[in-house]
């Protein structure tokens, strides 16, 4: 059993050394690696050994092999000290160009296709090498995942969120209809044939109205929801080869007509109905406001619009 006071104790160096003995497998190239003494490395070693109870590594020939319980821990040390030095390599100065910084964005599925393709190419621009990853975030925890941390910044609707988490509008989108070229409502399409035809729905709840249905309902209306999916690019496919209608944000639609192998076999057509423009706000928390890797990020979201 590890000695838990020990383990608070630990110099934090003796892991880089681990880490490269691990890598390396072979106490001479870590030491050229870690550019200290053979020596340093053995006498690392051995204090690390005390400090885990655990020998760490068995000699075998040239070769230093991880024992069981090393092969198993390792990655995730490795990991962690990863994690650490990215955010003191951040401490300070943020230069774009260089820096290797990574973003965790809370973004709400159907934002993904209008999003994420032109923030990849803003970023290849201007700085190739930070990474993001786009996770999926329930609005209710909003607050509390920008709060921790687990998140930097999201994209989704209008919320009514209040302070510590600041928010700004970046697009104000109507919706329109899409439907497959040739379709008989393609010229002919108004209130009564509308809410006449078929629809796919769109939403990864297992239930309830999507954005769209709840202003319909606002107004006393409802439409004829006959399949639902997950994914608007599934129901993307669906359109071609059916009299489905599919309702989406106009930017949103638009992304979808472009660059794939469906390319000019759908049409989008302008709502018949007078709906509410549906808002797209980034929001973040007041701790990040003066973050300058956060506030960089921020003002490259802001112009991707």
């Amino acid at each position: 059993m590890t000695d838990v006071t020990k383990v608070q104790q630990l110099d934090l160096n003796l892991l880089k050394v681990f880490e490269s003995i691990y890598q390396e497998q072979n106490m001479s190239r870590a030491a050229e690696v870690l550019h200290i003494t053979p020596s340093a490395v053995s006498h690392a070693l051995k204090r690390l050994r005390e400090y885990l109870g655990d020998p760490l590594f068995q000699r075998s020939n040239n070769r230093m092999l991880p024992t069981p319980a090393c092969q198993r821990m390792a990655p995730q040390i490795i990991d962690n000290l990863t994690r650490l030095m990215q955010i003191l390599q951040h401490w300070g100065e943020f230069q774009p160009h260089s820096s290797q910084h990574h973003f965790r964005l809370g973004i709400h599925y159907a934002l993904e296709p209008s999003i994420l393709p032109k923030l990849a190419k803003k970023l290849a621009e201007f700085a190739p090498n930070i990474t993001f990853a786009s996770v999926k975030v329930d609005r209710e925890n909003l607050t509390r995942e920008l709060g921790a941390g687990h998140i930097d910044m999201a994209f989704d609707v209008a919320l009514p969120i209040k302070p510590p988490v600041l928010h700004t509008k970046l697009i104000d989108d109507e919706f329109c209809v899409m439907m497959r070229k040739g379709h008989p409502l393609e010229y002919h399409l108004t209130r009564s044939t509308y809410f006449n035809a078929k629809h796919i729905g769109v939403s990864n709840r297992p239930s309830g109205a999507g954005a769209e249905d709840i202003l319909f309902q606002q107004q006393g209306l409802a439409r004829q929801i006959s399949i639902r999916c997950q994914n608007y690019y599934a129901a993307k496919t669906m359109l071609i080869e059916s009299d489905f209608l599919l309702t989406v944000p106009y930017l949103l639609g638009k992304e979808l007509m472009e660059g794939t192998r469906h390319d000019g076999c759908l049409s989008q057509v302008p709502m018949p109905v007078r709906l509410t423009n549906i808002e797209t706000h980034l929001y973040w928390h007041k701790n990040t406001e003066h973050d300058e890797a956060l506030s960089w990020f921020r003002q490259i979201s802001v112009s991707l619009i």
